[in-house]
């Protein structure tokens, strides 16, 4: 089977987070998300999954010279930010694509799916 990686954007103006959302609506949505969890977890697809604190709170660390360098804040800057993701597996791309639908009914979002690269046939 092929991993595939389902991603969530976010806003890069907002960097919205679970305690900036309203309670109520949080609280539906992870319900949702609980749900498709489970539904993963039951079919075998479900590797694991997580959500990320907004890249004003990254590192960057670029240790490719004589020593590392640290720089505050995430190494681009762009519109929309990776927000969380789930690492799953599937038989094919169909089948990754109807996951990542169901994804995006849950959490109300865009979510874009891709999969992961395998090592070349030695």
């Amino acid at each position: 089977m092929t991993q595939y990686f389902l991603s969530l954007p976010h806003n890069s103006d907002e960097e919205p987070t679970m305690e900036s959302m309203d309670p109520a609506e949080l609280q539906q949505m992870m319900a949702e998300v609980g749900a498709f969890n489970t539904a993963l977890q039951e079919a075998g697809a479900f590797r694991f999954a997580g959500g990320l604190h907004p890249p004003s709170t990254a590192t960057t660390v670029d240790a490719t010279g004589d020593g590392p360098e640290f720089t505050p804040g995430p190494f681009v800057k762009a519109d929309e930010y990776l927000g969380g993701f789930w690492v799953i597996e599937a038989d094919n791309d169909d089948d990754a694509i109807e996951w990542t639908k169901q994804a995006s009914r849950a959490l109300r979002s865009r979510v874009e799916v891709r999969a992961l690269q395998e090592a070349p046939a030695a």
